[in-house]
């Protein structure tokens, strides 16, 4: 019954469905993790088990650790209507040699906005758009099961009635 209201919770504020197949992943997870106790009878302490279980006993990326967070997160908020105190205690995941070259490259370029690798990724799908690539196309490199998903990265442009060129008008 959990799961089924889980399932509506993120359908309902239009998640994607990748989304909540890795939530509903998660609190499953956790669940099991805390034999099948109800997440109304747990708290902060089993959240910061759970996830420190999953940096040390499970050796899971950051990213990893981060996406089980927000699945807890959603599930504490908006199913159980509560908010999430001190998760100070926390063993966080280590970050790959590549993420942390990443942010030393950031640092060192002096860029001001927070940016990350995966920030490549969105920089990659906007170049294309910019430069003429279809949809479909960019949906297939990202690997994006729906392009609902590769419709995101059409707000950036912003160009309306402008970014639609005549063959008339092309010389």
């Amino acid at each position: 019954m959990l799961m089924d209201d889980l399932r509506e919770a993120l359908h309902s504020r239009h998640y994607s469905r990748r989304t909540e197949q890795a939530y509903c992943l998660w609190a499953r997870r956790y669940l099991r993790f805390h034999d099948m106790r109800h997440p109304a009878d747990m708290g902060e302490r089993e959240i910061n088990e759970f996830l420190t279980y999953l940096a040390v006993g499970r050796h899971v990326s950051s990213s990893t650790q981060t996406q089980a967070l927000s699945a807890l997160l959603f599930l504490y908020r908006h199913m159980l209507g509560r908010e999430v105190g001190d998760l100070g205690g926390v063993i966080r995941a280590h970050s790959t040699l590549m993420q942390r070259s990443f942010r030393e490259a950031v640092r060192r370029a002096g860029i001001p906005k927070q940016v990350g690798c995966h920030t490549l990724r969105h920089s990659f799908a906007t170049h294309l758009l910019e430069v003429g690539y279809d949809i479909r196309t960019i949906q297939e490199l990202l690997g994006h099961k729906s392009v609902t998903t590769t419709m995101i990265y059409t707000h950036v442009l912003n160009r309306g009635g402008r970014g639609v060129r005549s063959p008339i008008d092309v010389r």
